[in-house]
């Protein structure tokens, strides 16, 4: 069967794969629309399935709350680099899998990708898309919240940042602010409570050590590391961190009556060791 432009057009349009890959597909179904997006399939599969062992720490972090403002969630999807994470495709794929976090509320990684998109599972797209966009992607995590409060959202440079924070009322222009200020000042934690046990006994020993090269006393070490702590906690607090738009106000101040109960801050590829090309290396592995 002869194979024309417009078949392998409506191909490319339908799976998203290259126009040569199409053609080869039409041509091995022989002409079989549906039998061809199987076969790309099957070779999208396999070409993912080499790029498996890629580092992917680019990418973007996306979030979604219900137009109630009760449901919400922040996620992050990574690739190899930042230009595929511009590909219309891929910021779909993010959009797609934040809103389905919210209508799902799965609970857990494995329980979001078993479940289904427009009847594929969130894998499988994961997997199409890796095949589609040329590189490995990655879903890597999320969280999702539900309140009889307010859900607020920020997403910093285009998904470096990404933010989502649960307060017990406030407006909107309220949890922009203060979704604001967790992207740009990374709180530890809302108050000192919940600051972690091993962070801050961490700290307090850095202190000491401090304290001790200072060439303080004994007597007067743990005097000063509690004084110091006090700056840490400043630092590490929502609570207690000044707020960003204005000086003058701690973030308590700007709370009033509103409580933040939970926060997750999302840094795009945090934790992620990146692979580190060596340029010169690399030419001349070329050559070879």
């Amino acid at each position: 069967m002869a194979i024309t432009a417009a078949m392998v057009k409506e191909l490319r349009e339908k799976t998203g794969a290259g126009m040569m890959d199409c053609k080869k597909a039409l041509t091995a179904t022989d002409g079989d629309a549906a039998k061809a997006v199987d076969w790309l399939r099957e070779k999208g599969i396999a070409k993912a399935e080499k790029k498996a062992g890629r580092v992917a720490a680019e990418g973007a972090v996306g979030a979604f709350v219900a137009a109630d403002g009760k449901t919400g969630c922040v996620v992050e999807i990574n690739c190899e680099t930042d230009f595929a994470a511009g590909n219309d495709q891929f910021k779909e794929l993010l959009a797609k899998v934040a809103e389905h976090i919210v209508a799902t509320k799965p609970a857990d990684m494995d329980a979001l990708n078993d479940s289904e998109i427009e009847g594929k599972k969130v894998s499988t797209l994961i997997t199409e898309a890796t095949a589609t966009i040329g590189e490995k992607i990655s879903l890597r995590r999320f969280a999702c919240y539900e309140t009889e409060g307010r859900l607020a959202s920020y997403i910093h440079m285009g998904g470096k940042i990404g933010v989502l924070v649960n307060m017990t009322g406030g407006d909107e222009q309220l949890g922009k602010d203060i979704a604001m200020q967790i992207a740009a000042a990374a709180p530890m934690a809302v108050d000192r409570a919940g600051v972690d046990a091993s962070a801050l006994e961490h700290e307090k020993e850095v202190l000491r050590k401090q304290a001790e090269e200072e060439g303080k006393p004994a007597n007067i070490i743990e005097r000063m590391v509690e004084g110091r702590i006090n700056k840490f906690y400043k630092e590490v607090c929502l609570n207690e961190q000044i707020f960003v738009k204005d000086s003058e106000k701690t973030i308590k101040d700007v709370l009033g009556d509103v409580k933040v109960t939970e926060f997750t801050r999302f840094q795009l590829g945090e934790g992620i060791e990146k692979k580190q090309d060596d340029f010169a290396a690399e030419v001349a592995a070329q050559l070879k």
